[in-house]
């Protein structure tokens, strides 16, 4: 079996890209602040931003491919600890796409929506970058240094995931249902846009660029949708009746960093592609009887 190396194997989407890579890959991880064993993973203790460290990782596994995954992705933290989130945010994925070029093997770097501003949704891989928040300048700033490194490189700028937790990371869907259930309010979004697509559909995409797709590839669902809406459809799809949802609108809630109000992504090139994500609807019942 060739050897895929994934980075951030402990976190909501490294996790589920195991899970559905085992079958056909041997696959080989790095994790950083979790301890925890997966099966069928090969998990190695590393601090991303130690490049000699980095360096022999890929001399011990000489890996097929990789898909680099791992990241602080967390908006507020990044624009509260900027150059912490810098280092392994930028620095790192600069690295990685460098040691890949080295090896001459492909490389898959998941990137956000959230490059975008929010003003001219729905967006396509061509459209001009223009990020509200750190968080998004850093992803540009880690997109263009690892295309710069490894021009073969495929970009995967992925929209807001949901699906089934790993031991160690959840999904935004699951603190939802679990503040539903305790009676807790549940403030969202009327005013706040997104493409929403289940991480069993994303992380398909992400083999399918893997595959066939060198440069951007934008991984989204078929529909725009706002927060309340969303969290809306989960309840009534989990018949939780006794939801107690509140809309509010981003201007309501102090964050330290901004939120752009629409960056529904155009994947309409992953659909030619083949990338088939399911109805909201329909990929929330699958899960019903999971989360």
């Amino acid at each position: 079996m060739k050897k895929l190396l994934v980075t951030g194997v402990h976190g909501f989407l490294g996790w589920n890209i195991c899970q559905k890579a085992k079958r056909e890959w041997e696959i080989f991880g790095t994790a950083f602040s979790h301890h925890g064993e997966i099966a069928g993973v090969s998990i190695t203790k590393v601090d991303l931003r130690d490049f000699d460290a980095l360096k022999r990782i890929f001399h011990e596994i000489h890996p097929d491919a990789v898909i680099h995954a791992a990241a602080k992705s967390d908006p507020n933290f990044c624009q509260t600890h900027r150059a912490e989130s810098q280092a392994i945010n930028v620095d790192a994925s600069i690295n990685i796409a460098g040691l890949c070029a080295d090896y001459g093997i492909p490389c898959v770097f998941t990137s956000t929506d959230l490059v975008f501003n929010g003003l001219n949704a729905p967006y396509r891989e061509g459209d001009t970058v223009c990020p509200v928040n750190f968080y998004g300048e850093q992803k540009v700033l880690a997109e263009q240094g690892m295309v710069k490194c490894h021009p073969v490189i495929a970009i995967c700028r992925m929209s807001l995931m949901f699906g089934i937790s790993g031991p160690d990371a959840k999904s935004f869907i699951q603190p939802m249902i679990e503040a539903t259930r305790e009676g807790r309010e549940l403030r969202l979004f009327v005013d706040e846009f997104r493409t929403p697509v289940s991480v069993n559909a994303a992380v398909s995409g992400i083999f399918l660029a893997l595959e066939k797709v060198r440069g951007l590839l934008h991984i989204g669902g078929i529909e725009r949708i706002s927060r309340y809406d969303f969290g809306t459809l989960l309840m009534n799809t989990l018949n939780i009746r006794e939801a107690r949802l509140v809309p509010c609108r981003q201007q309501d809630v102090i964050m330290a960093a901004s939120r752009p109000p629409d960056v529904s992504l155009d994947s309409s090139k992953a659909f030619a592609l083949g990338f088939k994500p399911l109805p909201l609807s329909e990929e929330l019942k699958l899960l019903c009887g999971i989360v």
